[in-house]
């Protein structure tokens, strides 16, 4: 793809593989292979459901990175990523799924021809694409290399957005505002849940205006009553029911950035003790967005909104939330930082975090949360526009 169409100008692409070649020499790495399609995409532009394969972009310390994969998505290399046609790379097809030979042979047979078969490779051994049988061919075709575990090493250059990113997420924020705006309005006794998430579906995927939707890196999670205890758990065909409160863990996707966003929908009159506990979350909320400064650490922001449930005495346990940006599933967290009281990441102008601080109860689920911008001066800036509190549906 010519660079004048690509997602990003070349000035933000240079911006990004510089920070990257700092931080492989700061590891003493030669080279870097990346597995992850969310980093593979922000170094290169890569953009395709092929992830299910072998694939990843190939980052020494000079020249264009070089995207690596399957003959057939090689193509798709060609329409999505910036570099030039000599550093798109396809592997035959004979290689997937086979019993008797791996891609990462024809992986090392490119890294041999580069000179580089007794470099310090550095891999992302965390990480949900890469996987054991990878690593241990990869191993016995180069063993004069060193392989180094490079996890996240590209997800903590992701971690500060510049201007351009963060225009994607406002477009996000957008499409999250309208997907979560769709899910409180259809929500009504009788809807089967999976109509509901129909609906949902149709909004994220229309988008905003000329903003079209892209699909999230998680589908919507949507469970109510005694499911919503639950933080994880998707949908069925069961009707939605009164006396029942249902979250929405929700998010617009515009050109694979996110801004997640979470409301809660009660069908009828909620106990005295969900209504004590959104006044306590809602200001928690406040107080962490207070402490969410630039110079403060992500610890600050947790122990804030913990200060806060204590006052009213509830107890809560687990990370409050994460970066966010780029992603491709099964996750739209940048696995880095986190909202938590034991994490002392430094906050920075231009990062970007779903504040999550959801109630999960033994009888019902509360999820209210914002996707928020650390800005130079004063607390966060809350990217989607939803009133804040638990929708009553009476």
């Amino acid at each position: 793809m010519p660079i004048e169409h690509a997602p990003f100008s070349k000035a933000e692409y240079d911006r990004r593989i510089a920070k990257t070649r700092k931080a492989m020499a700061a590891a003493g790495i030669d080279v870097l292979f990346v597995t992850d399609p969310s980093n593979q995409a922000w170094l290169t532009g890569y953009d395709g459901w092929s992830f299910y394969v072998h694939q990843g972009v190939i980052l020494g310390m000079e020249g264009e990175p070089i995207w690596w994969g399957r003959h057939m998505d090689a193509l798709g290399g060609l329409r999505t990523c910036w570099m030039s046609k000599d550093n798109i790379r396809g592997y035959a097809d004979h290689y997937v799924q086979s019993t008797i030979r791996h891609p990462m042979q024809d992986l090392a047979g490119h890294i041999r021809a580069f000179g580089l078969d007794a470099a310090r490779i550095g891999v992302e051994m965390e990480n949900y694409y890469y996987s054991a049988k990878a690593h241990d061919v990869l191993g016995k075709e180069l063993p004069d290399a060193t392989l180094v575990d490079a996890t996240a090493l590209v997800n903590w250059q992701r971690l500060i957005k510049s201007d351009e990113e963060i225009a994607f997420i406002r477009k996000a924020a957008r499409i999250s505002e309208k997907i979560v705006q769709t899910a409180i309005d259809r929500a009504a006794p009788g809807v089967r849940k999976n109509d509901l998430v129909a609906d949902i579906f149709h909004a994220g995927i229309t988008g905003v205006g000329d903003d079209w939707g892209d699909y999230p890196a998680i589908v919507p999670l949507t469970p109510s009553g005694l499911d919503a205890t639950a933080a994880h758990l998707t949908w069925n065909g069961a009707p939605m029911k009164k006396g029942e409160a249902t979250f929405f863990e929700l998010s617009g996707c515009y050109r694979r950035y996110h801004a997640p966003l979470c409301r809660t929908v009660y069908l009828g009159t909620p106990p005295q003790e969900m209504r004590d506990a959104e006044q306590a979350q809602i200001e928690g909320i406040s107080a962490g967005l207070e402490a969410a400064r630039a110079g403060n650490r992500t610890s600050d922001i947790a122990n804030a909104f913990l200060d806060v449930l204590a006052r009213h005495g509830i107890e809560r346990e687990g990370r409050m939330g994460y970066p966010i940006g780029l992603s491709y599933p099964p996750d739209w967290g940048e696995r880095t930082a986190s909202i938590r009281t034991e994490d002392k990441t430094i906050l920075q102008p231009g990062m970007v975090f779903h504040f999550m601080p959801a109630l999960w109860m033994d009888s019902w689920g509360l999820e209210t949360t914002e996707t928020i911008l650390i800005i130079e001066n004063g607390p966060a800036e809350a990217l989607c526009n939803v009133e804040r509190k638990l929708f009553v549906k009476d």
